[in-house]
């Protein structure tokens, strides 16, 4: 690497950590819906309104950085994703702490500054590791783990393993049985049609953990009637659900249906697991709901060729993860850059509904759109630095750079 290149992250990572306040320079911003021509400001981790600055406190930028004509985008969040790096978060209960870690610090690269660690259907002893964590320059904050059953219909249970699935028989002593405690939950994915469902829902939901609907055979009634006693998310649309049906289109309805609140639903748009046609669909039914997910399993981010994950070879060829020795596919492995990049091509939408998609509607299916998932004044400081093409070139969290791409253009100070 040139040494100038050094010098100037170094230096910027430097003035992030110690300097009071930042300036962000020559970058379009995008806030509120649109992207704008306009400075960026930073403090303590916080975006701050420099109006405020200049007339209440009477002061100007400690520092000043140039962006070099990026666009400066909340950091992408991933509400469903089960491993990466060789990592599998529902079986790897021996290293647990590193694991996450790993991951963590992967999805820096690809603009990921906060997601939730999915386990599938498993025994009690994954989610008490499963901790929430403050992002840095470790890696990405822990949102809190996305529960993905074992509360499921067998009958669409994908590749969740069917001994571990367990009914709701007892309310919600039965969740609190299968993992001891919830406390480390943010969402849980659940089958509506079970017994007692709506109780338990009506229960996560006052707890605060967002319910999802997910690997289900529920027609559209029943997942309404998950929505009214308050679900507000459905898991992986399309996928483990029936197919959608002209006289009663189940799950993927909720698009469309008169629901008192707002519904989300998390696509996979890797090119492989969902056509384009079905997501234009969705995109033009509900667009304001759509949130991309990755749903990448251990195999992301690994080289081609053949990886022993677990108690499964898997193979590695031309972008997708296939059961070794086989055309089966056992997973996603794109990343959530790639996801928003197909995205936008396949639904010839606006680069801002593209990020929404990974930032401001991820936040709000989880509540903490007051501080994620957005630019507004007062939010955390966590962010990205795009190029033209959607390209992460450097990923900040809390105001600190905490990734660079080295080979594209860097941000330096002004002189």
């Amino acid at each position: 690497m040139d040494i100038n290149i050094n010098i100037a992250i170094n230096n910027v990572k430097k003035y992030s950590e110690q300097s009071r306040l930042l300036q962000f320079r020559n970058c379009r911003i995008l806030r509120d819906h649109e992207i704008i021509t306009e400075d960026f400001w930073v403090r303590n981790g916080k975006i701050v309104d420099p109006e405020k600055v200049f007339f209440d406190e009477n002061v100007s930028a400690d520092v000043q950085i140039d962006c070099k004509g990026a666009l400066i985008s909340p950091g992408f969040i991933d509400l469903q994703i089960n491993g990466g790096f060789g990592v599998d978060f529902s079986n790897n209960t021996e290293d647990v702490e590193n694991g996450l870690l790993k991951v963590a610090k992967g999805l820096l690269a690809h603009g990921v500054t906060a997601f939730c660690p999915t386990v599938v259907t498993s025994p009690r002893d994954v989610l008490p590791f499963l901790k929430k964590r403050a992002g840095g320059s470790h890696g990405s904050a822990i949102l809190g783990a996305h529960l993905e059953g074992p509360f499921i219909n067998v009958s669409k249970k994908g590749a969740h393993p069917a001994d571990y699935i367990l009914n709701l028989s007892e309310g919600f002593k039965s969740v609190v049985d299968a993992y001891g405690s919830v406390d480390n939950a943010r969402i849980v994915t659940l089958a509506p049609e079970m017994e007692n469902a709506s109780q338990v829902i009506k229960e996560l939901t006052d707890r605060g953990i967002t319910v999802s609907l997910g690997h289900s055979m529920a027609d559209l009634h029943e997942g309404e009637n998950g929505v009214h006693h308050g679900a507000t998310f459905i898991t992986h649309l399309f996928n483990a659900m029936p197919p959608f049906h002209h006289r009663d289109p189940g799950l993927v309805g909720l698009l469309a249906s008169d629901c008192e609140h707002q519904v989300y639903y998390g696509i996979i748009a890797d090119g492989i697991h969902t056509h384009p046609a079905a997501l234009r669909i969705a995109h033009r039914t509900h667009p304001d709901g759509l949130v991309l997910v990755t749903d990448a399993i251990s195999a992301l981010g690994l080289e081609e060729g053949t990886h022993q994950l677990g108690q499964k070879a898997i193979e590695v060829r031309g972008g997708r993860a296939m059961l070794a020795e086989s055309d089966t596919l056992c997973g996603s492995i794109a990343t959530m850059c790639q996801c928003v990049q197909f995205f936008m091509k396949a639904v010839s939408c606006s680069i801002v509904t593209a990020l929404e998609a990974v930032t401001l509607h991820p936040a709000q299916a989880i509540g903490i759109q007051h501080k994620k998932g957005t630019l507004q004044f007062g939010s955390d400081a966590d962010f990205v630095l795009l190029g033209d093409g959607l390209n992460v070139w450097s990923t900040w969290i809390a105001g600190e750079c905490v990734y660079q791409d080295t080979t594209c253009p860097q941000p330096s100070l002004f002189k």
